[in-house]
């Protein structure tokens, strides 16, 4: 009974996780365009160096340290939200979780060696990795069913509530 209960709990988790690992796939390569497009590729070379001079506990610093500066941000997203600030507050917050999500990304591909070599960290890692194919698993029957209810094949009540509407804006097109 309880699991039951809890199922779109763990939907609702394993989404919101796959929609951070859909940012952190997508944002990678615009991440990439930026390095190239401004001089950071010279910073990232410049970190590099930097990083391989370090233990992996200070590297472990130099990958968490900024991102601190982001979290006021997202907190003036959210005190503009509840002011009744929708698009500010809305565009604010995405604006902090974009850029959170590629630096993020920028210095885990500066880091990501330096970190692995701690064994804790190697595992919570895999740990990740394990929980976003997880994610997917679990995820993957309710995308289907959406990818089924938008195509509207078959002789479901969504099939024909498509048909409906196709109908309707049909005879609206027709009107005109």
């Amino acid at each position: 009974m309880l699991r039951r209960l809890l199922q779109p709990v763990w939907v609702l988790l394993a989404i919101i996780f796959l929609i951070e690992a859909w940012l952190w796939d997508h944002l990678e390569p615009v991440v990439a365009w930026v390095v190239a497009l401004i001089p950071l590729a010279r910073l990232k070379e410049w970190l590099a160096d930097r990083v391989d001079a370090l233990s992996p506990a200070m590297t472990l610093i130099v990958f968490a340290v900024p991102i601190i500066p982001l979290f006021p941000l997202k907190l003036v997203g959210l005190w503009l939200l509840t002011h009744e600030y929708w698009l500010t507050g809305v565009s604010t917050f995405l604006f902090a979780k974009m850029l959170g999500v590629g630096v993020t990304a920028f210095l885990f591909d500066v880091t990501r060696d330096k970190l692995l070599e701690m064994h804790w960290f190697e595992r919570l890692y895999e740990w990740v990795l394990r929980l976003r194919a997880k994610a997917t698993e679990l995820v993957e029957p309710v995308k289907q069913r959406i990818r089924e209810l938008i195509k509207g094949n078959g002789e479901g009540w969504s099939s024909r509530t498509l048909r409906l509407i196709q109908r309707f804006r049909k005879s609206v097109h027709e009107a005109r």
